[in-house]
């Protein structure tokens, strides 16, 4: 009923061409052949040559969808005659509600609450509307142009641009849906439902808000595995998600990185602008994926080229040197001032001869070499201009695309004439064809990189455990023993550690476990930033000292006296877990210990993680190198650090009461890993956010 109604109704349709109802009449109308659509005005106005009806309760018949474009004062209202009269579905426009306040918000609420118990699907409020290409459903603002791009907005703008965006590079659209303020409808239902839509091939989706994010992800996944990859737009790059967190791990994991780790588990391709969503798109709608990162460049000026392969190794793809065979290859058919190696410049040739660009791009989509070929400056501008050139540079790029399609390589286009006549046909047969060679760079790096990273899945939910005892009443961050023997219950170890209160007890301590030792300050998120942990304490009147010190400056209520780790013979990690409101628990891996926001190199996954997952996300950081015995150094125990973050991430998943929680730092050394420091922070019943 929603994208294909056999019946609509427009309620506040319009006859003066300045608002909505009237743009959505006009546009609702190309479909009458196709549908009944009743035109609701409460003067009766005729409007663009149609008869209206002062009230829903004048309609003829039950119209199975419903348009309501009023202001807020009457939504309410609306809302229920269009239920009383039998609709099936609702896409409200209406602004003015859940944005602005609380009692907008209690509104749309129970106006949703209607909705779901008749059983009928609202779309908004706050909503641009609704289209579908394939049926010739178009409740919008504008005109889009048909194509294979399914595009779901939670704004409206946003969903402007990206259609303004699609109209200049030909890239058309088979549904469109502005979400609003989802208060029934939202993006994953969109995406569910996108699976099984016969002529969406790309579903691209800006969102702000996910709800149930782990939900959206798995639904995104689902369309991945069908063949419809989703492209995501969003929002949360801020400090200010920061700014409670209780640890560094609370730290470390923004909203923008619970995002990634879902976009990694599901395979959802992430970009940060909607130009750059649009880029996207026409890179997967080619008629064939890149098989690697082996990229072959071509065009008529040193510049260009250059510049190309600059771009191209900066996103992390590889612009290699043809084999002797290739390149001798390639010498036979290009003139002598050109170069046969990759990247391929044909220095004036297209000018001496036009088909020198089809049969250097022959030889390489033929090489076995190339894993896409990329076509870069000036072609494409002879059909712009007068002259035996025009029409065979037409030619030319028909053949090059039979010779790509023959091969089943890649062909992307770069030209200074984006909307030239050859352009256009490159588009006709899906080539993508931009303006700017960052944009080709930067939508193939994305593509390749989850060729060469394939999605991680989205993990089951573990059974829920019963929660063992964490001591009386609230846990707090400074129960610090609690928390170790919580962690090396489940199976991490630690080093050996003592409680103490006073100085007597430092001593007796230290003197059981053996100096040196370490002295810890306990009651605090980041002891070291404050002075609160001495190490290498090597006797007796050294930790006396030590107590003394700290007992004065910092006053804790506890100490922690522990055996000191060989520091120097291994690499400081941090694992750990933070449980985000829409997507669940996160599990990360970073460089640890007291730099651990300063490097801020970690990597993220949807928890809980296997072992293989955790080795990965491991080996993901920029400093694995200090792991993985290179470049001289001995390997280290990577798998006991994967199993260590393996288990906290299950610990984590298995408990809804855990919103933070990490080893940090983790010692790995040649054979084991050590926890040398832990923190846990519990949900607090009255904090409604977590």
């Amino acid at each position: 009923p929603l994208f294909n109604p056999r019946s609509l109704a427009i309620l506040g349709a319009s006859k003066d061409p300045a608002k909505w109802g009237y743009a959505l009449s006009r546009n609702a109308l190309k479909g009458r052949h196709r549908r009944k659509i009743f035109l609701v005005n409460r003067n009766g106005d005729e409007i663009l040559g149609e008869p209206s009806y002062r009230s829903m309760r004048e309609l003829p018949e039950s119209p199975e969808l419903v348009v309501i474009t009023i202001r807020a004062a009457g939504f309410e209202a609306a809302v229920n005659d269009a239920l009383a009269a039998g609709a099936r579905a609702i896409v409200a426009i209406t602004a003015g509600l859940g944005e602005r306040d609380a009692a907008g918000l209690a509104l749309q609420q129970a106006a949703a609450a209607r909705c779901r118990e008749a059983g009928t699907i609202l779309v908004g409020p706050n909503c641009l509307g609704i289209a579908d290409l394939t049926t010739e459903l178009d409740l919008t603002w504008d005109d889009f142009g048909p194509g294979a791009v399914a595009l779901v907005s939670q704004s409206g703008n946003v969903g402007l641009e990206l259609a303004q965006h699609a109209h200049y590079f030909r890239v058309g659209f088979s549904r469109f849906v502005s979400l609003g303020n989802q208060a029934d409808l939202n993006a994953g239902d969109c995406v569910e439902d996108l699976i099984d839509h016969e002529g969406t091939r790309v579903i691209a989706v800006y969102i702000e808000d996910f709800g149930d994010g782990r939900q959206f992800a798995s639904l995104a996944d689902k369309a991945r595995l069908a063949g419809k990859p989703v492209i995501l737009l969003t929002v949360g790059e801020t400090a200010a998600s920061r700014r409670t967190a209780r640890s560094h791990t609370g730290a470390l994991v923004s909203e923008s990185l619970a995002v990634d780790a879902a976009c990694r588990a599901a395979g959802i391709y992430r970009v940060q602008t909607p130009l750059q969503m649009i880029d996207l798109a026409q890179m997967l709608l080619m008629p064939y994926q890149p098989r690697g990162s082996r990229i072959s460049i071509i065009g008529d000026g040193g510049g260009h080229v250059a510049l190309a392969a600059d771009r191209l190794a900066a996103h992390g793809l590889r612009v290699e040197p043809f084999s002797d065979r290739v390149s001798q290859q390639l010498a036979r058919v290009l003139p002598s001032t050109a170069t046969s190696t990759n990247p391929v410049d044909i220095a004036g040739g297209g000018e001496e001869d036009i088909w020198t660009f089809e049969r250097a791009v022959r030889g390489m989509v033929e090489s076995g070499e190339a894993d896409a070929v990329l076509l870069t400056g000036y072609f494409g501008g002879y059909s712009e201009h007068p002259g035996p050139y025009a029409t065979q540079e037409l030619e030319v790029a028909e053949t090059m695309m039979r010779d790509a399609s023959n091969a089943g390589c890649p062909l992307i286009v770069q030209t200074m004439y984006p909307r030239s006549p050859t352009s256009a046909i490159f588009r006709r047969h899906a080539i993508p064809v931009f303006a700017d060679i960052e944009a080709p760079a930067r939508a193939l790096g994305i593509v390749v990189d989850q060729i060469n990273n394939p999605p991680l899945s989205i993990p089951p939910p573990l059974a829920l455990k019963s929660p063992p005892p964490l001591g009386e009443g609230r846990v707090r961050a400074s129960d610090y023993f609690v928390v170790r023997q919580l962690l090396i219950d489940a199976g991490i170890p630690f080093a050996e550690a003592r409680p103490v209160a006073t100085e007597e007890a430092a001593v007796a301590a230290a003197d059981e476990i053996g100096y040196p030792i370490v002295l810890k300050a306990l009651g605090m998120t980041h002891k070291s930033d404050v002075g609160g942990v001495r190490l290498a304490i090597p006797d007796a009147a050294a930790i006396r000292e030590a107590f003394r010190h700290l007992q004065t400056s910092l006053r804790p209520s506890q100490f922690s006296v522990e055996r000191e780790a060989p520091i120097e013979l291994g690499v400081e990690l941090l694992v750990g877990v933070k449980r985000d409101r829409s997507f669940g628990p996160i599990a990360l891996a970073g460089l640890g210990g007291v730099h651990a926001e300063v490097f801020r190199d970690v990597a993220v996954a949807l928890a809980p993680v296997t072992q293989d997952q955790a080795i990965k996300l491991i080996c993901r950081l920029e400093g694995s190198e200090l792991l993985l015995g290179r470049r001289g150094r001995p390997r280290l125990d990577v798998e006991g650090a994967a199993l260590a973050l393996r288990t906290l991430s299950e610990v984590a998943a298995s408990r809804p009461d855990i919103v933070e929680i990490e080893v940090n730092p983790i010692l790995v050394l040649s054979n084991r890993v050590l926890g040398l420091d832990a923190r846990l922070a519990l949900r607090i019943a009255e904090d409604k956010s977590l």
